[in-house]
C-alpha cells in the first residue's frame, strides 16, 4: 500500500501550463525552474517528442490535493523520501539510536545503585 503522498501529482497551482513540470519540481524536490529550464532545452533539442509526452502526463496525472501536506517541513520530508529512500531510513534510524542511547542512560542512572539520587527521590516522597 503506497502513501498517498509518494505518488505523482500535477501541481496546477503552481505550473505554468498545465503543472507537470512544477509536479516533477515537487516531486523529486528540485526548483521549478531548473525543472522547466531542463525540460524546454531537453524537449528543443534532444528529444522533441517529449512534448507529446508532456500532454499525455498532463492529461493521465491527477491533480495535487491541497491538504497533501500539512508544512513545509513534512514537504521536505517526503521530497527526500522519494528522491532517496534509503538515507530517510539511515536517517530515521539514526535518530532513534541517539534516542535508545539517551534513554538507556537514563535508565543507568535511574536502576545504579547512586545513593545521592536514592536521597533526592526519598526527599520528594
Amino acid at each position: 500500500m503506497h502513501d498517498r503522498r509518494t505518488k505523482f501529482y500535477l501541481d496546477k497551482q503552481n505550473g505554468k501550463f498545465l503543472g507537470v513540470c512544477s509536479g516533477v519540481a515537487d516531486y523529486t524536490g528540485i526548483d521549478t525552474l531548473w525543472t522547466r529550464i531542463g525540460f524546454m532545452c531537453t524537449a528543443m533539442f534532444f528529444f522533441p517528442p517529449l512534448f507529446l509526452v508532456y500532454f499525455i502526463v498532463a492529461w493521465l496525472a491527477p491533480k495535487k490535493p491541497l491538504d497533501l501536506y500539512e508544512n513545509e517541513e513534512e514537504a521536505k520530508f517526503w521530497q527526500g523520501t522519494r528522491a532517496n529512500p534509503r538515507r530517510s531510513v539511515n536517517a530515521i534510524r539514526s535518530q532513534f539510536r541517539d534516542v535508545d542511547r539517551r534513554l538507556a542512560d537514563m535508565e543507568l542512572m535511574v536502576t545504579s545503585k547512586n545513593t545521592r539520587l536514592a536521597q533526592e527521590i526519598d526527599a520528594l516522597r
